[in-house]
Parts: structure tokens; sequence; C-alpha cells
């Protein structure tokens, strides 16, 4: 999303705080200082585009991991997902994760 304004920023003279639009003038936010508002007439414009993105949702925790043939310890099943994660100091392997595509069972394997 992108915005546009019409009106340049105003601080405040006296603290240095943004002043904020508020019944035709100007006022400090901080400590209340008014003035008449200087630029574009009597009301701030925004102009706003929507920028259309593709944003992908992942349906499944698993979806895009990838596959071995590991033996799961709870069903049995052969075929389980896998990733590595790096759980200890780094001088030392990373731990192997699986989890059954049957019944979503996750065990780790250490070298």
């Amino acid at each position: 999303m992108t915005s546009d304004y019409t009106m340049p920023m105003e601080f405040c003279p006296q603290c240095k705080s943004m002043m904020m639009p508020k019944d035709g003038m100007m006022v400090c936010r901080k400590c209340g200082h008014k003035m008449p508002k200087t630029a574009g007439g009597e009301s701030m414009v925004s102009k706003t585009k929507q920028l259309n993105r593709v944003v992908p949702v992942l349906e499944q925790e698993s979806a895009g991991l990838p596959t071995t043939s590991a033996r799961c310890p709870k069903c049995g099943h052969n075929v389980a997902y896998w990733w590595l994660r790096q759980l200890r100091s780094a001088d030392e392997s990373e731990v192997r994760f699986f989890r059954c595509t049957k019944c979503n069972e996750t065990w780790r394997e250490y070298d």
C-alpha cells in the first residue's frame, strides 16, 4: 500500500513534536501549541493505492518438506518428512528430525 499526502508535515516550533490537524488548526500532541494550517486549504487529503500481491498459504505444516525412507516408531510406516536443525553449539552436528507421513509422529536422530 502506498500513500501520498497533499499537506506537508508540520512540527511544533516550541517542542519540535509533530503537529496534528484538529478543528481547522494544527495542534501539538505533546505541549498543546496551536497554529493555523499553512498549506493546502482546510482538509488533509490522503490518496491510497492498493498493490496486488500473491501470498502463498501452506495448508499443512509439513508441506514442502522432502521425504525419505524411515521407519516410524509409533505406526511402523516407512515414509517420513525430514529436516535438520542446529540445536547444540556450532561445532557439533545438526539434529535430524523426522515426521511420519501417515500418523504425524515426530522423532529425532543424532549423529
